[in-house]
């Protein structure tokens, strides 16, 4: 049996670190853009979280894509 995958949608999750605890271990924060587009690429994704974050002050400690597949069995 063979098996399509159909491509749904994506999450861009940008990690970032938000202070540090009296210890001096970072405080990572994350936020989430929900619902991008099915065949926004990897670029344009990490592209839009670099001109996002340089508008603030926290340093990005990583970008993630999570992206959705429906599979269909043919």
């Amino acid at each position: 049996m063979a098996v399509n995958a159909m491509s749904l949608n994506s999450t861009l999750i940008v990690k970032y670190q938000n202070g540090s605890t009296p210890e001096g271990s970072p405080v990572i924060k994350q936020k989430s853009l929900n619902d991008l587009k099915a065949d926004t690429t990897e670029q344009d994704a990490y592209d839009v979280a670099a001109a996002l974050f340089s508008l603030g002050q926290n340093p990005v400690t990583s970008v993630l894509l999570r992206k959705s597949y429906e599979l269909l069995e043919e």
